[in-house]
């Protein structure tokens, strides 16, 4: 049995590590199939200068590279003890970066999490993505169940099914105080804390999702807009609204809240940031087209994000797959911040 630490508790696993990890090729600007007359997609890392967004970071910040590899990295969140913990898809497990950017594994046996949460209480969620990686390199039928779950201290399926129909391939979740989950998979719903699932709203092509600082408002990336909704003390949903757009460019994907309200939105193009009005403050560019994001750190003052690949083929260059092979390769990158997470939540 093995013996970690979460959230200043202990757990017990077991300690039965998947390996396999099936890996969408990103081709580099070398790489073949960029059509003729066509422009090659940018060298990656690419070089990246940061210009100043008042309370939210100084034009001196730089990119940190803290990891990467080629087992998958999503949906970060910050611990209390200053760590930032990550799920790796295709190995079924929870991947942990302490302040020294030292890599642990964190938990096994995750059944497939590829994103994850966590209340007020530390209670960890995830969504439970299984055997649906588009990149499965199996002849067998996909037979078991995605789900939204709490993934520790005990392992409890919240929901799996809406309608009575399964629920897909998750993309993302945030967890309420009511121990209810909002997720996304192609729209929006709202598991509340006895599994009952409601669609929050039609016409939505969805990723990530967060609640406000105080719950009273959901934030879900819908492409190139963020949508807002009202939160009801009941958990139920209003007023949609779209709450800003991307300046920069891009679709949303990952998002984070900080202690002032702002909202962080990972994009190709980097971090774009907007006040709790909604209003445009500004990009924080990043080496790799970015997909997650969190604060982290011991006064959370840290912010971590998610990119694209990974610089681990042959001395140095950008790692590739085989034609039809999904390419899973993540890097992680940290940067001093002036603003601070909201602290109220590890996300």
């Amino acid at each position: 049995m093995l013996k970690k630490q979460l959230f200043g508790l202990h757990f017990t696993a077991v300690a039965i590590l998947a390996s396999a990890c099936a890996t969408l090729e990103l081709p580099s600007a070398s790489s073949a199939g960029v059509p003729d007359g066509a422009q090659p997609r940018a060298a990656l890392p690419r070089a990246v200068e940061i210009e100043a967004i008042a309370g939210v970071v100084a034009s001196d910040a730089e990119w940190v590279l803290a990891w990467q590899g080629t087992n998958n990295a999503d949906g970060l969140v910050g611990l209390p003890d200053g760590s930032v913990i990550f799920a790796q898809e295709q190995p079924r497990q929870i991947g942990r970066l302490n302040a020294h950017d030292n890599y642990t594994v964190y938990l096994y046996e995750t059944r497939g999490v590829g994103s994850l949460s966590a209340a007020r209480n530390g209670h960890l969620y995830g969504v439970e993505r299984t055997c649906t990686d588009p990149g499965r390199r199996s002849n067998e039928p996909c037979t078991e169940a995605t789900a939204v779950s709490k993934i520790w201290p005990q392992r409890t399926i919240l929901a799996d099914a809406y309608n009575g129909m399964p629920l897909g391939r998750l993309n993302d979740l945030t967890i309420d105080s009511r121990g209810g989950a909002y997720f996304t998979v192609g729209g929006a719903f709202y598991a509340d804390a006895l599994g009952t699932v409601t669609g929050l709203s039609d016409n939505l092509q969805t990723n990530g999702i967060i609640l406000s600082a105080d719950e009273t408002v959901l934030y879900v990336t819908n492409r190139e807009v963020v949508v807002a909704f009202d939160v009801r003390q009941d958990g139920a949903v209003g007023n949609r609204h779209n709450f800003a757009r991307l300046e920069a460019g891009g679709v949303g994907d990952g998002l984070a809240i900080d202690s002032m309200g702002r909202l962080y939105v990972t994009s190709n193009p980097g971090v774009q940031v907007f006040d709790r009005a909604g209003t445009y403050l500004g990009l924080i560019p990043t080496p790799r087209p970015s997909i997650s994001v969190a604060f982290a750190g011991i006064d959370k003052r840290t912010l971590y994000i998610v990119g694209s690949g990974a610089a681990l083929g042959p001395g140095g260059s950008e790692f590739i797959t085989p034609e039809g092979v999904r390419n899973n390769a993540k890097t992680i990158y940290r940067i001093d911040m002036l603003a601070q997470g909201f602290l109220g939540r590890p996300k």
